[in-house]
C-alpha cells in the first residue's frame, strides 16, 4: 500500500509541476549521444552535447547547441546547430525541431534536419533528466541519416531565481 500511495504521490506531483515553462526562463542542458537504433554503420558510437535555450513565449523556447561525436575508427565530427522546443503539455512532454551542421574529420560536411520527442523529468525544481527520440536526416545521403535514444540533463533558471536582495 506505501508504493502504491508513493507511486500516486510522485503521478501526481509530476502532472502538477504547472507554470515550469513560462515565458523568460533560460536553460542549460547537457546530453549523451550514441544509443543509435540505426545509423550509417553498426559501429561503437560515443557522442556529447551542450544546449542552451530561452523561453520566448511560455512553452515555446529557442535553441543553440554544439556537440562532438566519436566513432570506431577514429572518425570525429562536431556540429552546431538551432532548434525549437515545444512544450506540448506542462508535465513535460515536447516536441522539437532542429537544424545542424556537421563537419567530420574526413572532410565532410552535412546539413542535417531533424526533429525531437522527449520528456522533461523534474527531479528537483530546476533540474530536469530529458531522455529522447530523435531523427537527424542527412542531406547528402540517406544512409548518413541517424535516429536513436539520447539521455540529457537540463537546469532550467527561473527568471528571478539569482536577483541580487539588497
Amino acid at each position: 500500500m506505501k508504493k502504491v500511495f508513493l507511486l500516486l504521490t510522485v503521478l501526481a506531483a509530476s502532472l502538477t509541476a504547472n507554470a515550469q515553462f513560462e515565458q523568460g526562463k533560460a536553460y542549460l542542458g547537457a546530453k549523451l549521444t550514441g544509443l543509435e537504433i540505426a545509423s550509417e554503420a553498426k559501429q561503437f558510437h560515443f557522442g556529447i552535447g551542450a544546449k542552451a535555450g530561452y523561453l520566448f513565449a511560455d512553452n515555446l523556447m529557442g535553441l543553440a547547441e554544439v556537440g562532438y561525436d566519436h566513432r570506431e575508427g577514429g572518425s570525429n565530427s562536431f556540429t552546431l546547430g538551432v532548434g525549437g522546443r515545444y512544450y506540448m503539455i506542462q508535465n513535460g512532454l515536447y516536441l522539437g525541431v532542429s537544424a545542424k551542421y556537421k563537419h567530420a574529420s574526413e572532410d565532410y560536411n552535412d546539413f542535417l534536419p531533424g526533429v525531437q520527442l522527449g520528456y522533461a523529468f523534474f527531479i528537483s525544481r530546476t533540474v530536469t533528466i530529458e531522455p529522447e527520440l530523435y531523427i537527424d536526416f542527412s542531406t547528402k545521403k540517406f544512409e548518413n541519416s541517424a535516429y536513436g535514444l539520447g539521455v540529457g540533463i537540463g537546469i532550467y533558471l527561473f527568471k528571478d531565481q539569482y536577483k541580487i536582495k539588497k
